[in-house]
């Protein structure tokens, strides 16, 4: 691995700039007619992946929580870096949310330029869930193990495809990863959002995806494709017969993966409060753990610091692991 990526001293000033602003946008009494107009929720990839299934769970939750509807808005491409700019150069004042995943934090590393700043742009506001990736194929292919898959991916160089709904995402990272420390070479063939690159793997047309459970464990269940591990060190209670990616060809390979929300930096600190509150009460609910659970994810909210600290070790985890790859991505 390489030296250990270096963090701007403005790390997370949102919820700092945000503090000092809160008196002249009216303190407390900010937080208390909020939201009173309908909040926009960005999902920076296309409908029908994991990411947003998790985001209309949770903002329907907070529609009728709020009384005000929470309307998803999908913004794909380029890596999930048109949602995340217009997030970033949206108003902040609490109408525009984000919710992302690891192209937040390793798109800097993968990019040769983004309009985005993802340190001082964004303030944190709550983790959503936690989750393995699960490593499927179609549901007549030859592999019925990790192990051959490295098998022929070494006596096949380049080969082998692998879709992911686009650069740094967390398949893509995962596939990434899994490269790295199996010391092979997949192809990696990037598409605009999740439900694409599912048609072509349920086709044929590519050979793997390291899937969000989300939106690839219910295709395993309708008999569309077939898991052959999840990417944690731990098999998971959704699909308990599923060998982990170390137990069954790599042994030391270990991804989790997660979704949060974020607003734009200087969005009122009295705001980020009580989404968080409320998001987190969201969370908590059974009937959203149920939900969760079923897509086989695990409700994890927290406190917008403890967002901030886990994204920092995020971008400390990946830039190393990119870098060492070579993995690079034009405009």
């Amino acid at each position: 691995m390489n030296d250990p990526i270096m963090l701007s001293r403005r790390h997370f000033t949102g919820l700092a700039a945000a503090s000092a602003l809160a008196p002249a946008l009216g303190g407390s009494a900010t937080a208390q007619t909020y939201p009173n107009h309908v909040v926009r929720l960005v999902v920076p990839f296309t409908p029908g992946g994991g990411i947003d299934a998790i985001g209309r769970i949770v903002g329907g939750r907070l529609s009728e929580l709020w009384g005000q509807q929470v309307v998803v808005e999908n913004k794909p491409g380029a890596g999930a870096n048109i949602g995340i700019e217009f997030v970033a150069r949206a108003a902040p004042d609490g109408y525009t949310m984000l919710i992302t995943a690891g192209g937040l934090v390793v798109n800097q590393f993968l990019f040769p330029s983004i309009n985005y700043d993802p340190v001082a742009d964004f303030a944190p506001v709550s983790l959503l869930c936690l989750f393995p990736n699960l490593v499927v194929v179609p549901k007549d292919s030859k592999f019925r193990t990790v192990a051959d898959v490295i098998a022929y991916a070494k006596a096949n160089p380049g080969k082998l495809t692998y879709a992911s709904p686009g650069h740094g995402s967390s398949p893509h990272m995962s596939a990434e990863l899994f490269k790295n420390m199996a010391k092979v070479d997949i192809t990696h063939v990037p598409y605009r959002g999740a439900a694409p690159g599912y048609t072509d793997l349920i086709a044929g047309r590519v050979d793997l995806y390291f899937a969000v459970m989300a939106s690839g464990l219910p295709l395993v269940q309708a008999g569309q494709l077939r898991a052959l591990a999840v990417t944690t060190t731990k098999r998971h209670n959704a699909a308990p017969e599923v060998p982990t990616v170390a137990e069954s060809g790599l042994p030391g390979y270990d991804m989790s993966s997660w979704f949060a929300f974020v607003m734009p930096a200087k969005t009122p600190s009295e705001i980020i409060r009580k989404v968080n509150a409320d998001t987190n009460t969201v969370l908590g609910e059974a009937v959203v753990k149920a939900r969760f659970d079923k897509l086989g994810v695990s409700a994890a909210g927290s406190t917008p610091e403890a967002l901030g600290a886990h994204l920092k070790e995020e971008m400390a985890k990946w830039g190393p692991v990119i870098k060492a790859a070579n993995i690079k991505v034009s405009d």
